[in-house]
């Protein structure tokens, strides 16, 4: 052994460190692509998200765009209402022709609740609704020495149910003959009538005349004259707009195929069946078709569950207004206005604003629409869309009332893109805004009983700025939390400002009759602190 070697405790030394230092290599090397791996398979999810979504976008556009040219005989066909050779259109006059498709489909809340994590989120909110009613008995408990469960705010809310019936009665037995017979008697003159424009102009102004009175004048008169509650007044003016919305659509689909379409001699031309009108005054849709996609059978045990969700929805919003909104907005504890009190205010009304959002939304386009889509066996149950995963509010608009959204669609947006050529498209959105801005203005302020135009300034402005803002063009998430603060803080303010002005209309009622008394609100100048 010469010097130069090394000595064999140091070899092995040297060695096992190289073998350590091989074996941690290969360690970090296998980490790494599993990392990697990871990485990938993310990818690739996010990928088959993204492609699945495309896909199926494009399959929803192709089976829409099938059954819509289904609906319309090929050009060598003849019409059936006409024996006429259909005269073949240009694209552009095709395109604005076609209408809404009904076809079978599901609620869209319905499949969710089919899903065990889904159906969790519904057992919490019920769960929510116990905790109000144990917080209720036990606060009267404590206050009155008994278990007490009253609910004398739903009872003042609804009362004068009997004149609420018979205003019902007679706007519903004016908008089933009147419009009805009335289109019947100038479709069998129009084509044998010397002076056609003159006919039209004619019936025209004379239903509108009568619809003005019975649909425009008597609701409103009913809820001022009778001083009817706050429920009872929505009933009212809520089936108003409805019956307006349905006797517009149901004369706009039936006119132009009367113009279209004339008579052999000797024959009266075809009109759809009164049955077929009187179904549609109940089915839950507000696009007249004379025929729809129907269930074969009732489901009387989803009507009877539905049923009592709806119940179970008109107490949930009884508890939130009392143990959340009137302990703070009643006079005894109202405090001097400041800057800090509106902030905190509004803030507070967050929560009980954006729970009312959701139980109207649950209450009336899932619960009440099923509800009577089932019993009605009315197949089409697209009353709304996954509004909950926008991320812009055009897509909000556009999915969170798919019933009110195709009226405005079809008959206002799209029908003031034919009248203008297809010219003037932010006009025509902007004109659809506004409508929806008064009209759901006037609900409130006939419902509430005075003017306060917060809902038409969201609307309106806030509103319309969003959605030529935040558009489609947002994807990302980031985009979905900020329309969900918007409207969290949009709600809170909403339910602050009616709950503040309700109570101010009482303790400093108007004191005289002059324009300015009724329209400027009470809550700026009245003052009842004790």
């Amino acid at each position: 052994m010469t010097s130069s070697e090394p000595p064999n405790g140091l070899w092995h030394r040297k060695t096992k460190t190289r073998q350590q230092d091989a074996d941690s290599d290969q360690a970090k090397s296998h980490e790494n692509v599993q990392e990697d791996l990871i990485e990938w398979e993310k990818y690739m999810t996010k990928l088959k998200v993204k492609v699945l979504e495309k896909v199926q976008n494009q399959l929803r556009d192709i089976l829409d765009k099938a059954l819509t040219e289904s609906m319309e005989p090929p050009p060598h066909i003849k019409s059936p209402l006409s024996g006429k050779t259909t005269k073949k259109e240009s694209p552009r006059s095709q395109r604005m022709d076609d209408g809404k498709v009904f076809m079978e489909r599901a609620s869209l809340l319905d499949e969710l609740f089919e899903i065990s994590h889904i159906r969790t989120i519904y057992h919490m909110f019920i769960a929510v609704l116990l905790i109000f009613c144990l917080s209720t008995l036990a606060v009267d408990y404590i206050d009155q020495g008994r278990l007490v469960l009253e609910f004398d705010l739903l009872f003042y809310a609804f009362g004068k149910l009997g004149t609420v019936t018979w205003a019902w009665l007679a706007m519903f037995t004016y908008t089933l003959f009147v419009p009805y017979y009335v289109l019947e008697f100038w479709g069998s003159l129009y084509h044998k009538f010397p002076s056609k424009l003159g006919l039209t102009l004619g019936a025209g102004l004379i239903l509108t005349a009568i619809q003005t009175c019975v649909l425009g004048l008597f609701p409103i008169y009913t809820v001022v004259h009778h001083q009817l509650p706050p429920a009872s007044r929505f009933i009212v003016i809520l089936e108003q707009i409805r019956f307006l919305m349905k006797t517009y659509s149901f004369i706009r689909e039936t006119a132009p195929i009367i113009l279209k379409n004339t008579p052999k001699e000797g024959e009266n031309p075809r009109f759809p069946t009164f049955s077929s009108y009187l179904y549609f005054l109940f089915c839950p849709t507000l696009i007249y078709r004379e025929f729809y996609p129907r269930n074969k059978q009732i489901r009387w045990k989803y009507v009877a569950v539905t049923l009592g969700k709806i119940f179970g929805c008109l107490f949930y919003g009884y508890f939130i207004l009392v143990r959340l909104c009137i302990p703070v907005f009643r006079p005894e504890t109202n405090q001097p206005f400041s800057k800090r009190t509106m902030v905190l205010a509004v803030f507070h009304s967050i929560l009980p604003g954006i729970m009312l959002l959701l139980l109207c939304f649950f209450a009336f386009l899932h619960c009440w629409l099923n509800l009577f889509g089932e019993l009605l066996r009315f197949a089409d149950r697209m009353f709304y869309k996954d509004w909950w995963n926008s991320t812009s509010f055009a897509n909000y608009y556009r999915t969170w009332n798919v019933v009110v959204h195709d009226w405005l669609y079809y008959y206002g947006y799209r029908d003031f893109l034919w009248l203008s050529n297809r010219r003037f498209r932010a006009a025509a959105m902007l004109s659809v805004f506004i409508v929806s801005a008064v009209v759901h203005e006037y609900a409130l302020a006939m419902g509430f009983g005075f003017f306060y135009p917060v809902m038409f300034c969201l609307f309106a402005v806030f509103g319309v700025a969003f959605n030529f803002t935040m558009t489609d063009k947002r994807q990302s998430p980031v985009f979905n939390v900020i329309m969900w603060a918007c409207l969290f803080l949009g709600q809170g303010v909403q339910v602050c400002l009616y709950c503040q002005e309700w109570y101010a209309q009482i303790h400093c009622p108007p004191a005289g009759d002059s324009f300015w008394e009724l329209v400027m609100p009470r809550s700026w100048s009245c003052s009842y602190q004790t």
